[in-house]
């Protein structure tokens, strides 16, 4: 039987969304069904309650046979340090790596001290294909043959994936363990509004990962290449008793839908509405979705099912901008207007994500586009523009981790100082938006009754 550890190394997040946590519990979940795997452990360290003395008492003490390492554009700060931890406290294990950041520059995880990459597909199939082919492959020093989805070290060089990752079925979905998740250092990140992390303060947050895959195809969005254009579904019947028992057994005050286009799949929507309204699972909710795939109707049908904030992607309201974005993402001030108007009246927060430096914007139209917003009594989130396109294998460390949605990166990052030193004025407007003074804090906690005194 193989033992595994599944981590986060200890790094300060940039940019903090339970979601993007969910996937270690659910690879966890899924090792769990695996014939061949024996123990496996979880650990946060990457959410700035645990220090490296406790990352070594967890390695010199667990002894994992596989220490599967969870990726990002944040956790690249502390990946060297956590494998060098690795190295001398659990020698004889074996390092795969596996997220975001390895599903779209795979190349760049080659330099370090691992033994396999997971390259694409689900996450679950890739750690999954390495711990069975170990248990397969018989003495420890023998490394198992090229597999689906996962480079394998051999030697001075690398075994290449055979084919593309596997893709589960939601039904083979393995919805993580609320027992293992660190809600306490989550609630932390999320008290403070002024950061725009994606969860409502003062309130515990469920997160259920609903879909993966959109057919949309932003090119700023890591979402179609890793998961595929085609979405997966939970059945509403798998949503309704993951809450059910979820709440039963932990005092959350409301669900966060973690899925890239909420309402890409209305037929859905509405019978998860209508079951909430019905109870007796009635929680109160949030989602993202798109202008495109909201209506009238809908709003006002999730706002009396619970939904508290609809997140949409409006991105920017400069024609130029626009000329890059699929036609479904291209929208007019008109039909933005109209959405915050229906969001208004079923009692609905709008929260609309804004693209910083987006090619064929200014940092006029940006602020244009940000006072709009605001006017219609929308809250804003603003992100850099991140071309994820023009990453390389040959990158360092610090310049991967500046693909953040934070820091300028790619071509533009080069040109963001006139001397080296001082920022140019338009880097430094752009930054402005980003890490300049929030006093427009949200209220939506306050329609969300608590459970529990915090």
């Amino acid at each position: 039987m193989t033992d595994v550890l599944l981590i986060w190394p200890p790094h300060v997040p940039s940019y903090f969304n339970a979601g993007h946590h969910s996937p270690l519990y659910m690879v966890a979940g899924y090792l769990r069904r695996q014939p061949a795997t024996g123990r496996v452990d979880t650990c946060e360290a990457g959410t700035l309650s645990m220090n490296w003395k406790g990352v070594g008492d967890l390695l010199h003490q667990g002894r994992y046979d596989v220490i599967a390492v969870m990726n990002d554009f944040d956790a690249v700060d502390g990946l060297e340090r956590f494998i060098e931890y690795a190295r001398e406290l659990s020698p004889d294990s074996r390092l795969i790596t596996f997220g975001r950041l390895s599903s779209l520059n795979h190349g760049f995880f080659r330099q370090f001290d691992l033994d396999a990459v997971v390259q694409s597909g689900d996450y679950e199939c890739g750690v999954a294909e390495y711990v069975n082919a170990l248990s397969r492959s018989g003495p420890p020093h023998i490394p198992p043959a090229g597999l689906p989805g996962v480079a394998v070290r051999q030697g001075e060089g690398w075994l290449e994936p055979v084919g593309h990752g596997g893709r589960l079925d939601p039904e083979q979905w393995v919805l993580p363990d609320i027992d293992e998740i660190p809600y306490q250092d989550y609630d932390r990140f999320y008290a403070r509004d002024e950061h725009k992390f994606c969860g409502i303060p003062f309130r515990r947050e469920l997160v259920v990962p609903a879909a993966r895959g959109c057919p949309v195809g932003c090119d700023f969005c890591e979402v179609p290449e890793i998961f595929g254009l085609r979405e997966r579904r939970l059945p509403v019947d798998a949503v309704i008793g993951y809450i059910r028992d979820s709440y039963d057994r932990h005092p959350f005050e409301y669900v966060a839908f973690y899925a890239p286009t909420f309402t890409l799949d209305r037929r859905w929507v509405r019978e998860l509405c209508e079951r909430f309204i019905e109870g007796p699972v009635s929680p109160r909710w949030k989602c993202a979705t798109t202008i495109h795939h909201l209506g009238e109707e809908l709003v006002a049908l999730m706002g009396r099912a619970g939904c508290v904030r609809i997140s949409v992607g409006l991105e920017t309201l400069e024609a130029d901008g626009q000329g890059g974005l699929p036609r479904s993402k291209r929208t007019e001030e008109r039909k933005f207007c109209a959405l915050a108007e229906w969001c208004d009246a079923a009692g609905i927060e709008l929260n609309a994500f804004i693209i910083v430096g987006l090619p064929g914007t200014s940092a006029e139209g940006t602020a244009r586009t940000i006072e709009l917003a605001r006017s219609v009594g929308a809250r804003v989130r603003p992100t850099m523009y991140t071309p994820f396109h023009q990453m390389t294998a040959d990158m360092t460390a610090q310049q991967v981790a500046r693909f953040n949605r934070q820091l300028i990166s790619g071509e533009a990052a080069g040109n963001a100082t006139a001397d080296g030193s001082a920022p140019r004025p338009e880097a430094d407007a752009r930054y402005a938006f980003l890490f300049g003074r929030e006093d427009r804090l949200t209220s939506v906690h306050e329609r969300i009754p608590q459970r529990t005194a915090r």
